[in-house]
């Protein structure tokens, strides 16, 4: 009998183990897992149900959540239900919906807006104790409300991106993505028309501009935030890099003469597939030679093209590895890696002279988004420091009370003050009297750098970046239009995209 109940005892302990153990693996260490899920409808009650915290630009709620008369309780809006204004901020806020999907801030955020951070236990302790309902903190944005319309307005029609920044803290003022979206249309409390209206988006792709005149599409979709989430070929804006790198290591000065033919031959190639010349076939100087200044002034391809293949691949992937363009970073929605050749697989000569000379005038494999390209500007504008952006600058709670601030952090020192000297000269050069006088400002001077990346099959895509005031600049910026060009004069970087960046500039100095 003693035997038997031993057995017996030795059976429910198990059991109340097994019990416990799998409580426990449910309760805390798949917990978030499960709450996260889709499927728990339970959850996503949970979190409607509840007054979710505003997003905040400019001291005006661009994102609040209504109370109604339904199952979930609050009906989460933006810009007060205006599509028009939604559209302006949807690349940045996301959207919050009954299917349990959320983009964006909404995402990135959540923790803050839900009331769930672990900053404000003292809050949900209080709701514990007191039965009160849990309300979300509001997340205040660095965007500038005048400089994000400027920027939209700017854009017009164009597919393609615009983001700013102050390059002495590396606040974001501005971020526009086009095409964008209405995230009020997602948000319904009807799961069905919410999945609906959410795969309608998904599937659509602009049609964008080819050489060859076949009907080609976008990679992005509207909701994808361009600036951040879409790279592109950089083009000559790349060749602030290539200068930075030569100027750094090896040396060089804005008054230096380096070569400038009116053919490259590519180093390891022969004939005429290896041969590139510059825009238009045009010759950049009939001696064959020119200052550093001057070629970066007219945005001379062959000069850079021998200038990377002088600074090398070791070089120019320091310099890239240097701006931290290898590193995903969170401002605090992530943001996506650049590709430069020799940190990729998949092609045989990655790391061939060929590839690194192209990559100085950013062709071949290089590829960046808008963002990483204003933070060459910023580098520039902030005497070689780069500053690490950031989009949220303060959170508060429902009883408005300050939970964070976000301080100003240096991210990287990609090359010296002197070279940021040096590279000011130049790019003051670019707007004054060469490619880029489309970013003048009247009273201001400017310093820019424009861009025409081929992207074959597809028309170029051309780029803008630029800071201002140069002598004490309040802003850096970077526009690209996504195969928005023709190969003509009159459709590169700097007819289409440096107007659009000076208007950027002009709102931000103005604010």
């Amino acid at each position: 009998m003693n035997t038997t109940l031993r057995r017996l005892s030795t059976v429910v302990m198990a059991m109340f183990l097994a019990l416990m153990v799998s409580t426990t693996w449910i309760q805390f260490v798949t917990a978030n897992d499960l709450n996260e899920d889709p499927r728990n409808f339970r959850n996503i009650y949970s979190e409607l149900g509840r007054d979710r915290g505003p997003i905040v630009v400019g001291g005006e709620p661009i994102v609040t959540s209504e109370e109604v008369d339904d199952d979930y309780k609050y009906q989460r809006t933006y810009s007060g239900g205006d599509a028009g204004a939604a559209s302006v901020y949807a690349p940045l806020t996301g959207f919050f919906a009954v299917t349990g999907t959320y983009t964006g801030l909404e995402r990135f955020a959540n923790g803050y807006l839900g009331g769930e951070d672990d900053s404000l236990w003292l809050d949900r302790l209080q709701n514990l104790i007191t039965g009160e309902e849990a309300q979300g903190s509001s997340v205040e944005l660095t965007i500038d409300p005048k400089v994000q319309q400027a920027a939209w307005d700017a854009l017009g029609d164009y597919t393609g991106a615009a983001v700013a920044l102050d390059p002495k803290t590396g606040a974001i003022l501005a971020m526009v993505s086009k095409p964008s979206f209405d995230p009020n249309a997602i948000a319904v409390h009807n799961a069905g028309d919410a999945t609906a209206a959410y795969n309608e988006l998904l599937n659509q792709k602009p049609q964008v501009n080819s050489e060859d005149g076949e009907e080609r599409f976008s990679t992005y979709g509207p909701t994808i935030n361009r600036t951040i989430n879409a790279t592109f070929p950089p083009g000559s804006a790349f060749k602030l890099l290539t200068s930075a790198a030569a100027i750094e290591y090896n040396g060089v000065t804005p008054g230096s003469e380096i070569p400038a033919p009116d053919v490259y031959q590519l180093p390891g190639t022969t004939g005429p597939n290896g041969q590139v010349g510059n825009f238009g076939g045009e010759s950049c100087d009939a001696s064959g030679k020119m200052t550093l200044k001057a070629a970066l002034a007219i945005s001379c391809n062959t000069a850079f093209l021998d200038l990377a293949n002088e600074v090398g691949k070791d070089g120019m992937q320091r310099m890239f590895e240097d701006f931290g363009f290898t590193e995903s970073l969170e401002i605090p929605m992530s943001t996506t890696i650049g590709a430069y050749p020799g940190l990729i697989g998949g092609e045989e000569d990655d790391d061939s002279a060929a590839r690194v000379s192209l990559s100085g005038i950013g062709q071949g494999s290089v590829r960046m988004t808008p963002l990483q390209v204003a933070m060459i500007s910023a580098a520039v504008a902030n005497d070689g420091d780069l500053m690490e952006p950031y989009l949220i600058q303060s959170v508060r709670d429902s009883d408005l009370e300050l939970v964070s601030q976000t301080k100003p952090s240096r991210y990287k020192s990609p090359f010296s003050s002197s070279t940021a000297d040096a590279l000011t000269e130049m790019m003051v050069e670019v707007v004054n009297e060469g490619s880029g006088k489309g970013a003048q400002i009247q009273g201001v001077q400017v310093a820019g750098k424009t861009g025409t990346a081929e992207d074959n099959p597809r028309s170029p895509t051309l780029w803008f970046t630029s800071f201002a005031p140069s002598e004490d600049p309040q802003v850096a910026v970077a526009v690209v239009l996504e195969n928005e060009g023709q190969s003509t004069n009159e459709t590169t970087g700097g007819a289409l995209a440096s107007p659009i960046a000076r208007q950027i500039m002009q709102a931000a100095i103005s604010r």
